[in-house]
């Protein structure tokens, strides 16, 4: 109970020096430091809110019987108040779409590098430098 009271006042304090800070430049002293004292209540109340709205949706929901409700089945009014975020184990499909089987490599699949066609000039190399040296002079 100490560590929380904790965690709220430190909220509250950091929420007054922000504001102290941040208003004392445009106002005075005093005003500022009623408005710190304000946002003190806000930040302690906000971190209060915050720590309870953690707490009620971290902790499992107990059934009418005591049990929590993963053990068995969940009643019609309490279905879709929770979300389920395990995933199944898919480690060896994983595994196996990383890592290739050697028997697929060795067939070759039927790839065949790209062989693109060179690019032959059949003009003369000086009447390409003519053609070069006129376009450059204009």
């Amino acid at each position: 109970m100490i560590g929380k009271l904790r965690f709220y006042l430190w909220a509250g304090f950091t929420g007054f020096i922000l504001t102290f800070l941040f208003t004392v430049r445009n106002n005075l002293w005093l005003t500022s430091f009623n408005r710190a004292l304000i946002a003190f209540a806000v930040w302690f109340v906000l971190a209060y809110l915050l720590k309870w709205v953690f707490n009620l949706a971290s902790a499992p929901a107990k059934g009418s019987d005591g049990e929590s409700e993963r053990s068995g089945s969940i009643p019609e009014e309490q279905l879709g108040n929770r979300l389920d975020l395990t995933t199944p184990d898919e480690d060896k499909e994983l595994m196996n779409l990383i890592k290739p089987e050697p028997e697929q490599d060795q067939e070759g699949n039927g790839f065949v590098p790209l062989d693109p066609p060179k690019l032959v000039s059949t003009k003369d190399p000086e009447e390409l430098a003519k053609a070069v040296r006129h376009l450059t002079e204009k």
